[in-house]
């Protein structure tokens, strides 16, 4: 079967208008008739529950946090995109949407990430009226800074913690709707199983992580907003609990998983020190504005970055991209910081770091003001680094970071299972084959406020649910396996713990599956990744019992979906055998080394079918159509 993205007819910029001017429509007085399920308290997730709330809907949220102020979202650092253009450099909605498409190399669908380009000037205005902080200049107008794959001004920032303050903005919605009772706030909950009655999506099954008790949650819709699976690689900038687990329970039930070996490698992280880490820390994109980025010349010159002479200094960001420069989208950047490293020319112990220097910019502009701009970021680092970036460049290294496949959904965001909806980073729509920094907040947003609030109503208005309760033979069915896949692990009696496989796991698919991927390596790794599976289900030890707050169990289950996951993700790497975005294959490279797409046969999104456990995913293709953008090789020169 082909997946049917449903996008409305008429010209690409009347699209999103025309949509809502003829949607069925659920009036004020039905809407507190119809529950729906959010599972996720991200941007994305609080957004939409505090929405869907205020429209009139029953809502319950889940979150895996003790509170919905610590999802993960409050990690984003530089900032959100939109097309405002408040610093009058000539940008424009469709100068965003262009560099979107770009940017992820021509490889999302048109519709949605223009609706995403106009959506954006909104979310600004929702945040600033919930008093988001905002930067501003001099003048008091809000101030904006350049990202990377963009040669004009539209982030908004609020100095390195972006995320956080919307997230805040968000909280203080959903905490108003809590209050008023139209949400129903279940902390400390993990969606152990999505529930499918007639073929729609009506629950899921969700274990407290406190007392471990199996909790059933019935519902007309169910929204996922879980965020990405960075952590297949063991280490990446993600919190420890991001998971993959609801999107491979949907999956599992029949959803699509789309496009899931486009993975964002960050360029601007803190390297890795040590194989006792858990995770990475990331340094905001941001800091490439006045940050430059350089390796020595020699590969033997050792000496102290400071004591290296300009002429002996590699800025090669800045001498391949003269156009861009230090901000080349991030795969760009990434594969050429690796690219440096390899030959030798890294820095700092391991030689796989290279610089990212302020000297120039604090020279120019002044310390106090870089501090104003980034000064929570340099004491981050100074603090995990013990060196003082003000007076010594920084060390970065690029590390798992987004992702920007997901599970499939059409225009309406909602899967191809009926009545279950995803959103934010745990969709694959908007960014193609690589995210833009600064346009995750944004599609988190959109989606949350502006989108799924009008999607969701057509279906709840003309699609027929059978009347069910929780007593219903799926949710018995659905907890009886979530209740054996738990024993299985507590009376597994093996001898290796969840995070030694966890790290072999994502030495594999880093190694064979990261910044740059071939053939063999991939065929190693999908053999590897088999055995790997088979040896965690035969030898993993999990201490501890289901009846209490234990996170060996839970990392066992999260384990267990990434192991299958990734398998999906290898799978999808070998089948495309183009390079694009942050699918960078060795063999489809132009002569100078960058990403060669192969239009004809690769201009798709692949859509994987699960077939059962232990057998092959089904594939499935929807074509990618362009009418507005001419299709051409990328080029930040």
């Amino acid at each position: 079967m082909q997946p049917d993205g449903k996008v409305p007819g008429g010209p690409l910029t009347e699209k999103w208008n025309r949509y809502r001017s003829t949607i069925k429509l659920v009036n004020p007085a039905n809407k507190r008739k119809f529950n729906i399920i959010v599972v996720g308290t991200g941007l994305a997730g609080a957004s939409a529950a505090a929405t869907l709330a205020e429209l009139g809907y029953n809502v319950k949220s889940f979150c895996i946090q003790d509170s919905p102020r610590r999802a993960h979202s409050i990690a984003a650092q530089g900032g959100i995109n939109a097309a405002k253009n408040y610093p009058n450099d000539g940008d424009s909605t469709w100068r965003l949407f262009y560099d979107t498409i770009k940017g992820g190399d021509y490889r999302s669908r048109e519709a949605n990430t223009y609706r995403l380009a106009q959506l954006s000037t909104n979310i600004i205005d929702q945040c600033v009226a919930q008093g988001v902080p905002f930067a501003r200049d001099y003048g008091g107008l809000l101030a904006n800074r350049s990202f990377g794959g963009a040669q004009v001004s539209r982030t908004f920032y609020a100095r390195g913690q972006t995320g956080q303050q919307l997230l805040l903005g968000a909280y203080s919605s959903l905490s108003r709707q809590i209050a008023a009772g139209k949400v129903l706030m279940f902390p400390r909950r993990e969606m152990s199983d999505l529930v499918l009655i007639d073929g729609q999506a009506r629950g899921i099954i969700a274990r407290n992580l406190v007392n471990g008790e199996y909790e059933r949650h019935i519902a007309d819709a169910v929204v996922l907003a879980t965020g990405g699976y960075g952590n297949v690689f063991y280490l990446s900038t993600n919190a420890t609990s991001c998971n993959v687990g609801a999107a491979m329970h949907a999956y599992r039930k029949g959803a699509f998983l789309a496009n899931p070996c486009f993975t964002q490698i960050h360029p601007t992280c803190i390297p890795q020190s040590g194989d006792y880490q858990s995770k990475l820390t990331l340094m905001s994109e941001s800091l490439r504005n006045d940050g430059r980025v350089w390796v020595p010349r020699n590969q033997d010159d050792k000496r102290p970055p400071n004591a290296i002479p300009e002429n002996e200094r590699n800025y090669y960001l800045e001498e391949k991209y003269p156009s861009f420069g230090n901000l080349v989208p991030r795969d760009v950047a990434s594969r050429n910081a690796k690219e440096q490293c390899d030959r030798g020319n890294g820095v700092g112990a391991t030689g796989y770091a290279v610089y990212l220097d302020f000297k120039d910019a604090i020279k120019r502009d002044g310390k106090d003001v870089i501090a104003k701009k980034y000064g929570n970021l340099f004491d981050m680092y100074a603090n995990i680094i013990d060196d003082d970036p003000y007076k010594t460049p920084m060390m970065i290294y690029p590390a798992s970071h987004y992702t920007m496949g997901g599970l499939w959904v059409d225009y309406d965001l909602m899967s191809n299972v009926p009545g279950l909806f995803v959103i934010g980073e745990a969709n694959f729509s908007d960014h193609g084959a690589n995210r833009l920094g600064a346009s995750a907040l944004m599609q988190g947003l959109a989606d949350g406020y502006f989108v799924l609030p009008y999607t969701i109503g057509p279906y709840l208005a003309g699609t027929v649910r059978p009347s069910a309760t929780t007593d219903h033979p799926a949710f018995k069915e659905a907890a009886d396996a979530v209740d054996t896949r738990i024993k299985s692990f507590l009376n597994n009696k093996g001898k290796r713990t969840v995070d030694e496989i966890h790290r072999e796991l994502g030495q594999i698919t880093w190694n064979y599956c990261g910044m740059a991927r071939n053939e063999a390596g991939l065929t190693e790794a999908l053999q590897r990744i088999k055995e790997l599976q088979t040896e965690f289900w035969e030898n993993v030890r999990v201490p501890g019992s289901a009846d209490d707050y234990n996170l060996s169990l839970q990392k066992a289950g999260r384990l267990a979906d990434f192991l299958e996951f990734a398998q999906v993700m290898v799978t999808d790497a070998l089948v495309r055998k183009e390079s694009c975005g942050g699918h960078f294959r060795e063999e489809s490279k132009t002569e100078e080394g960058e990403a060669l797409r192969i239009d004809e046969e690769y201009c798709h999104t692949a859509a994987w079918e699960y077939k059962g456990s232990g057998k092959p995913p089904e594939f499935h293709k929807e074509p990618l159509v362009f009418e507005n953008i001419a299709l051409t090789q990328r080029s930040y020169k």
